[in-house]
């Protein structure tokens, strides 16, 4: 387990900050489920606006690809300018650009509504994490992470049911609720984050690193181009942005240690990977996790309403054993994560990989839909297994980064997330595809496939957790805190 943490500020705590929390959780949920839930109402998308698979297709990675390229850069300028200030902005347009997708009259605006929606999204999303270390300390952090944790997982898992629910209850043209749900909710957030929010002033000196944001996101650009474009042929057709993506990434890494030699403003401070203690091996397990994560989604739906015939709702239920176990081990877990540390993160691993792989065999030897009812202890299992994987590595991952760069590590770390749920929603349905194409149809070999695939990628992520397990262990406290290392630069917080 890893020693103690160094205090990022010496302030009283805010009397506040449990309800503040809520208010970020319940902005930073409708963001996050935003990336699942429309998924289901695509087919009556399609058909209400005359839509291609290709364009409608838009409405769900555009959001995805606009969130993942604002992620860092968001991040950075929360740090710089203050996180209230741009989460109360970011929601502010994230509201208006709901409304807009929900009123939107042809494919096109819809497409761009989603776009900007995922922009506010992107912007929103970093400041949750960098508030919460700003606002807690101590045992509280490791149970506002838990908590942070469990709205990321759950909000992945409950996408599908919540889509089915809002499509069963309005009917034909519901699609559209699916976006203007969003207005009421987020408007009372808003409300509420004016008051319950801290003032705090900006820790940085306002400045940010043009050239390190444009590489930033020309190298994530092409990375998840091709992966956005998958269904189209996009991994045949722009395979080669993947090779000058990473080049992209290597210039950027250069730039940024260049701009921190020089004592300037790096867009992401080369420390955080290389001083700041479990960053670099939680970024890499949680982008490694997310690979299988949050692909197995988009597998589940496609078994479930194109090989068994469910409804949309129905579909989503069928996994619903899975969000409840997250949802409760995450909260649990985030009160663990001080005293069992990566071991906790060990346990969640073998438990989700046991799960899902139970829950595949089931579906793939089991005939019609018993497989499914005979797969909700195993999905049970592997929910729990996944709060304990998901809300102890943000923790871990984030706990000894200082205050001032919060933002923008918090926003690198759930890139690193969003490019794994890339891979994972091209890779895995290829996969099930592909398997239907060559074996005539047989959906339960092709769920079968695909999410055990799914479970070997997350077996690459307990590899990395058993390392660094055992680094702990052998090693101790193996680095200086990064307050420390990092006490000649910006010594404002915010």
């Amino acid at each position: 387990m890893r020693g103690a943490r160094v205090q990022d500020t010496e302030d009283e705590p805010d009397p506040r900050r449990w309800r503040a929390l809520w208010v970020t959780l319940v902005a930073g949920f409708m963001t996050l489920l935003d990336v699942t839930i429309v998924a289901v109402a695509l087919p009556s998308m399609q058909r209400e606006l005359h839509a291609s698979p290709t364009s409608v297709q838009w409405v769900v990675s555009g959001y995805a690809l606009a969130f993942a390229l604002t992620l860092v850069t968001a991040g950075r300028i929360g740090d710089a300018f203050g996180r209230r200030r741009v989460f109360l902005a970011a929601l502010a347009a994230f509201v208006l650009f709901s409304a807009a997708s929900g009123a939107a009259p042809g494919i096109e605006l819809l497409v761009a509504a989603r776009l900007a929606q995922g922009v506010a999204a992107g912007s929103l999303a970093p400041q949750n994490s960098a508030l919460i270390q700003q606002l807690f300390r101590g045992a509280e952090r490791g149970r506002a992470f838990g908590l942070f944790g469990a709205t990321v997982g759950v909000s992945s898992a409950v996408g599908p049911v919540v889509g089915g629910l809002i499509l069963a209850l309005t009917g034909a043209g519901g699609w559209r609720w699916i976006f203007y749900v969003n207005v009421p909710v987020g408007l009372v957030a808003l409300f509420l984050g004016f008051r319950l929010l801290p003032r705090v002033a900006p820790g940085g000196r306002g400045r940010l690193d043009p050239v390190g944001v444009a590489l930033l996101g020309a190298g994530i650009l092409a990375l998840m181009l091709p992966l956005v474009l998958a269904e189209g042929g996009g991994l045949t057709r722009v395979w080669w942005l993947f090779p000058a993506g990473a080049v992209v990434l290597l210039a950027f890494a250069r730039w940024e240690r260049r701009v921190a030699r020089r004592g300037g403003q790096p867009l992401l401070e080369p420390g955080l990977l290389t001083e700041t203690r479990g960053y670099a091996t939680g970024a890499g397990l949680g982008a490694l996790y997310f690979v299988g994560f949050s692909g197995v989604w988009l597998v589940f739906a496609l078994f479930f309403q194109n090989g068994l015939g469910y409804s949309p709702l129905m579909s989503g239920l069928a996994v619903t054993p899975f969000a409840a176990g997250s949802a409760v081990a995450a909260a649990v877990a985030g009160r663990l994560v001080e005293r069992l540390g990566r071991l906790l993160t060990v346990w969640g691993l073998v438990a989700v990989m046991v799960g899902l792989g139970t829950t595949a065999l089931l579906l793939w030897l089991v005939p019609s839909d018993t497989g499914a009812w005979l797969a909700a202890p195993a999905l049970l299992l592997g929910g729990l297994g996944s709060g304990c994987v998901i809300s102890p590595n943000i923790t871990m991952t984030l706990r000894d980064v200082p205050v001032r760069m919060a933002g923008a590590a918090g926003g690198a770390l759930q890139t690193g997330q969003r490019l794994g749920g890339a891979v994972g929603t091209a890779a895995l349905p290829g996969l099930f595809y592909l398997t239907l194409n060559a074996t005539h149809d047989d959906y339960h070999r092709a769920v079968g496939l695909s999410v055990g695939t799914g479970v070997a990628a997350m077996l690459c992520a307990l590899t990395v957790a058993v390392r660094d397990w055992h680094r702990d262990r052998a090693g101790g406290d193996r680095s200086c805190p990064p307050e420390t290392s990092h006490s000649h630069t910006h010594a404002g917080q915010n």
